[in-house]
């Protein structure tokens, strides 16, 4: 059976340049476009009110004046809110006991 290609299901603004995405199969990540936010087509992305009017389509994040980027390449992206090398760790012992 073959795999099916990546693609966004979801985007929501969080702040500045970042965009909380989640995939097709599960993944949710926070990326940060800023880094894509350079030559012709991207550089009016730049002032955050047109940053601010991405939606989905073909299974990626776009924009009106038609600045994409690849599902791929934001699946690979390094996910912005763990910038500062700290995961999210579910534990399975419960609260930590109150201290006296």
């Amino acid at each position: 059976m073959a795999k099916q290609p990546i693609r966004v299901v979801r985007a929501e603004y969080v702040r500045d340049y970042s965009i909380h995405l989640r995939f097709n199969d599960g993944t949710e990540k926070t990326v940060d476009f800023s880094r894509w936010l350079r030559g012709e087509i991207f550089k009016a992305l730049i002032n955050k009110r047109n940053f601010k009017r991405f939606f989905v389509a073909g299974g990626t994040v776009c924009w009106p004046n038609g600045a994409d980027v690849a599902p791929e390449t934001l699946r690979d992206a390094k996910d912005a809110a763990n910038d500062r090398g700290l995961t999210a760790v579910k534990s399975r012992r419960g609260p930590a006991p109150a201290r006296r």
